[in-house]
């Protein structure tokens, strides 16, 4: 398998280097070979989607449709096929891997319907025999920069909506991901999308990245990534006067309050928590508990912990694989580290598998350290969480906003009045009461607040104003 650009309808081996992918459960495996762009290669391809963008967006929304509607089928057929390639590449397990395609699949059709929906809407005008009324059209050439967590999702649930708006793509996926990105575009190549339409360039993020964000001739940046990456995204784009969207960061919380039901609860937590190995930017990496619950709290998650299978990502029975790659296995070990250095450990899980297979990191749960320590408030993207107690609800409220980010956040109890208090004052873009922190559907809104997100939103309804701009129109026909 090798990742290179598809630019302008063909596919071709770009100017920089190139470099072996080996699969993060068994680091003896070679999954592929990776070529990797220079600037050049990014403005080619803003060349080819901006040559492209008049075809597409003088397109019926309708026939837009029918090439997102092909993209699903072929997705759907090769499901299997595309889960197992990205599941060797990042390491996320088969059975999670495999959800996630087919919520690309859901995605292509949801936006797919779009097409035929209205885009505007008629507003009275203060003088008789005008019609007056609106329209969403498109913003132009879209950069859409994707991580490595979600390979398949992530990138449709960007590049769908785009597509489906009339605006044509430069795709740049994350490093860890670019042989996944090979075969979802595969998908839309072999759904005939037109020549220039989508246009994929693979390689580091400090050259493609820098070069699609600074340099290429693009109307708007969608960002998925670090936070520092993405206030930086942010800066250049308002200084090109581009419109921009940053998706970043979470140190997501879920509290427990005394009267939550812990055979909902502990579920909810770990699956928030240790799903992907942690690495997901909805994940819960603080758990806030009501002292008065803490003993029963902690017996459970702790047995359900030990119970946990820490495997190769194609086997079936494994609930977390190992991390994406070395640099992500050297930046959470350094915070597993600090936890046994500056925490008292609750529980640590078992792996089974050998350590030295792969990049594997046995869940831990840790306590003992103050809201304020780097352990409660740095992302750390793999699968450590800590506890912190609390005396009452509004200690908890107050200990889930003592930070930077505000992505997702969970409440688990059985009285309403607080479950609707915490929706209300939770400082979080998405909040949920008995259900775990990292699981929103793709038809609702997605984002955050703080330094979560640039304050937009994706996914949903919510996805079709950030591709578009509105245009109002007045005619007059007369008295």
């Amino acid at each position: 398998m090798e990742a290179k650009n598809w630019v302008a309808g063909e596919w071709m081996i770009p100017n920089g280097g190139s470099y072996v992918v080996n699969n993060p459960s068994r680091l003896s495996e070679e999954v592929g070979v990776v070529h990797t762009s220079e600037e050049a290669d990014v403005i080619t391809a803003a060349e080819a989607a901006r040559r492209a963008l008049p075809g597409w967006a003088g397109l019926a929304g309708s026939k837009r449709a029918d090439f997102l509607y092909k993209a699903a089928d072929l997705l759907a057929a090769r499901a299997d096929e595309v889960a197992v390639l990205a599941s060797r590449e990042m390491g996320k397990p088969i059975g999670e891997m495999k959800g996630e395609v087919v919520r690309g699949v859901n995605l292509l059709r949801y936006y797919a319907a779009e097409g035929v929906r209205a885009v505007g809407s008629v507003i009275p005008a203060s003088q008789e025999g005008v019609l007056q009324y609106t329209k969403r059209v498109p913003l132009g050439v879209v950069g859409v920069i994707t991580p490595w967590n979600f390979p398949v999702a992530i990138p449709i649930w960007k590049m769908a909506p785009a597509l489906i708006c009339g605006n044509t793509v430069v795709w740049k996926p994350a490093e860890f991901a670019s042989l996944t990105a090979s075969a979802v575009a595969q998908v839309f190549a072999d759904a005939g999308l037109p020549p220039g339409v989508l246009n994929l360039v693979v390689g580091d993020g400090a050259v493609v990245g820098q070069a699609l964000v600074e340099h290429a001739a693009v109307d708007a940046i969608s960002f998925t990534g670090s936070t520092t990456t993405g206030m930086r995204v942010a800066t250049i784009c308002a200084g090109r006067n581009m419109k921009y969207q940053t998706e970043m960061g979470g140190k997501n919380a879920a509290v427990v309050l005394a009267d939550a039901d812990l055979s909902v609860a502990i579920p909810a937590v770990v699956s928030g928590a240790f799903r992907s190995a942690g690495q997901k930017c909805t994940a819960t990496s603080r758990i806030i508990v009501e002292k008065s619950i803490y003993e029963p709290f902690v017996d459970a998650l702790s047995a359900a912990v030990r119970e946990l299978y820490v495997g190769d990502a194609l086997d079936p029975k494994t609930y977390l694989g190992p991390v994406a790659s070395k640099s992500q296995y050297s930046k959470v070990q350094s915070y597993v580290d600090l936890a046994r250095s500056e925490a008292s450990l609750i529980v640590e899980g078992e792996l089974q598998v050998s350590p030295d297979t792969g990049y594997y990191v046995r869940p831990l749960v840790v306590t003992g350290m103050d809201v304020g320590h780097a352990l409660a408030q740095e992302e750390v993207f793999g699968p450590l969480a800590c506890i912190l107690t609390a005396d009452g609800f509004d200690e908890t409220v107050e200990q889930c906003n003592r930070t930077v980010y505000g992505l997702s956040a969970s409440v688990f109890t059985r009285n309403l009045e607080r479950a609707m208090r915490f929706l209300d004052a939770a400082e979080a873009g998405m909040v949920r009461v008995n259900l775990e922190s990292a699981g929103v559907e793709y038809q609702a809104p997605f984002g955050g607040m703080k330094q979560s997100s640039s304050h937009t939103r994706e996914q949903g309804q919510a996805a079709l104003d950030f591709y578009s701009q509105v245009k109002t129109c007045a005619v007059y026909y007369g008295a």
